[in-house]
């Protein structure tokens, strides 16, 4: 059985949209794109890549695929030629034909191909960006692992990663590190239901 694992970078408000560029994505009128690219520095860069050196098929939401579709079969360096030759799967309602090389579209009924996927042998599943692909796979409790680099900023607006889909769940931080600049990353596995007490009696 394969684990389906989410990448974000991510605000302290919970923001995941844009953060790689002004043009990314500015959707809703949304100008706070590449609010993380100012924070790099070698622990950020050491933990993205730990992620992205991992072995693993991309699994997409069709907004982010269509930002990606056009962009990585046209860079060079280990990131793109990773993206270009792992199968890329992609859940949507309206793509009938894609042009990346080793994509497969999921149409239809998304989750359960989605549930057969995970199911199936191979390499775990990783996910960035796909905003909205996400909050059903948190409603239908598929997602196993969430890699999350939190920056110091607040952008009051933007796609959440939590958006009201996610069911109540207890984590369990595997692995942390902060930056110098401030960025907080953090792996975490689902772990059950979430763990109530009553602080009173502490």
């Amino acid at each position: 059985m394969r684990r389906i694992i989410i990448n974000e970078h991510l605000s302290l408000d919970g923001v995941i949209q844009g953060p790689g560029g002004p043009d990314e994505d500015t959707t809703g009128g949304f100008e706070l794109g590449g609010w993380s690219a100012t924070y790099s520095d070698d622990i950020t860069t050491q933990s993205l890549f730990a992620a992205l050196n991992e072995d693993y098929d991309l699994l997409l939401g069709r907004f982010t695929y269509n930002i990606w579709e056009p962009y990585w079969p046209n860079q060079s360096g280990p990131i793109a030629e990773k993206f270009n030759k792992i199968k890329k799967y992609v859940a949507t309602r309206t793509l009938s034909d894609a042009s990346w090389d080793g994509t497969k579209l999921l149409n239809g009924d998304t989750i359960a191909q989605i549930k057969e996927l995970k199911a199936s042998d191979g390499p775990n599943l990783h996910m960035w960006g796909s905003a909205d692909l996400i909050q059903s796979l948190f409603q239908n409790e598929l997602i196993d692992q969430i890699n999350v680099w939190i920056y110091p900023v607040v952008l009051g607006k933007g796609k959440k990663l939590f958006a009201g889909g996610a069911l109540p769940s207890g984590l369990k931080l595997i692995k942390h590190a902060v930056s110098s600049t401030g960025v907080i990353c953090a792996s975490f596995e689902l772990n059950g239901k979430v763990p109530t007490g009553n602080a009173a009696e502490g």
